[in-house]
């Protein structure tokens, strides 16, 4: 695990250091790493659930904290973290720091899940959460791959899987409550996840090239409410269990983002769709497919 040590900088290179690991910057403000590290607070709690009880094949877990001091930055690996009951994390310091000088290698720290920054977890040989790590992989190209993977230690790095809530927090969160109410065969739970006057708004914008009103819109709400009902009384709904899912933002406003789901099968394949997703009074809801 050698350079798993910390991410940061202003733009991805390798410094080296005699006698550590190579350290891996990358920019603070790439969209990748800021999602990898949006997607690991977001998960934190799978992260914690397995340290709680760990599953037999998982046998390595770590986690990244932003550390500051006097206005410096930095991202350090933390080894043997605990949680206590209010939520806070223990770790020990895994390598020595760089840039801040207020924590030191193997020293026992604490701190908060708002200054968690990754998670990772080695399950059978593949790697669980490490989204920054994802993220410097995903703008590495050539020999400098070919390094960074053969660091690893033969570590699995592949599309992984997500670890959302299902609930309507966060727009992957949605989708998957939406897959859930499909395998319960809950139409009503199903509906809740959707917002068909929003969808139909978008579905005209896009197809009418002409005025839309209130009324034509919640008209067309309705068909599409009507339809989706039909649809899943005559051909039934699809189900998810056993499916590994992991999910890409594209961030179109505040409001409005376009989920990539990749879906990993147990017979081995593979799909990716793509969900329009808006946050309406404080939920996020699934609209319609998107090309």
């Amino acid at each position: 695990m050698g350079l798993l040590n910390r991410l940061f900088g202003k733009k991805e290179t390798v410094r080296k250091r005699e006698g550590n690991p190579d350290v891996y910057n990358a920019a603070n403000d790439n969209d990748r790493m800021n999602w990898g590290m949006e997607k690991a607070k977001l998960t934190l709690h799978y992260f914690e659930a397995c340290i709680a009880n760990p599953k037999k094949d998982q046998h390595y877990f770590s986690i990244k904290a932003r550390i500051e001091d006097t206005g410096k930055i930095e991202h350090i690996w933390l080894m043997e973290p605990s949680f206590d009951t209010d939520g806070n994390i223990f770790g020990v310091v895994g390598n020595e720091p760089i840039d801040v000088k207020n924590v030191r290698i193997n020293e026992k720290i604490g701190i908060t899940a708002n200054e968690v920054s990754d998670w990772m977890i080695i399950e059978n040989g593949r790697l669980i959460g490490g989204y920054t790590i994802r993220a410097i992989r995903d703008g590495i190209r050539g020999n400098e791959l070919a390094n960074f993977d053969k660091s690893l230690g033969g570590m699995l790095v592949d599309e992984g899987e997500d670890y959302f809530l299902p609930n309507l927090d966060t727009p992957e969160g949605a989708i998957l409550a939406l897959e859930n109410a499909y395998d319960e065969d809950n139409l009503e739970k199903a509906i809740s996840c959707k917002d068909f006057h929003k969808e139909a708004e978008f579905m005209l914008k896009k197809a009418v090239k002409m005025e839309i009103d209130e009324e034509l819109i919640a008209s067309t709400s309705e068909l599409l409410r009507l339809s989706f009902i039909k649809n899943m009384q005559e051909h039934g709904m699809p189900k998810f269990n056993g499916i590994k899912r992991a999910f890409k933002r594209q961030n179109v406003s505040e409001e409005n983002y376009i989920i990539t789901e990749i879906c990993h099968y147990p017979d081995g394949g593979k799909s990716e769709q793509k969900f329009n997703t808006y946050k309406i009074d404080n939920q996020w809801k699934v609209l319609g497919l998107e090309d």
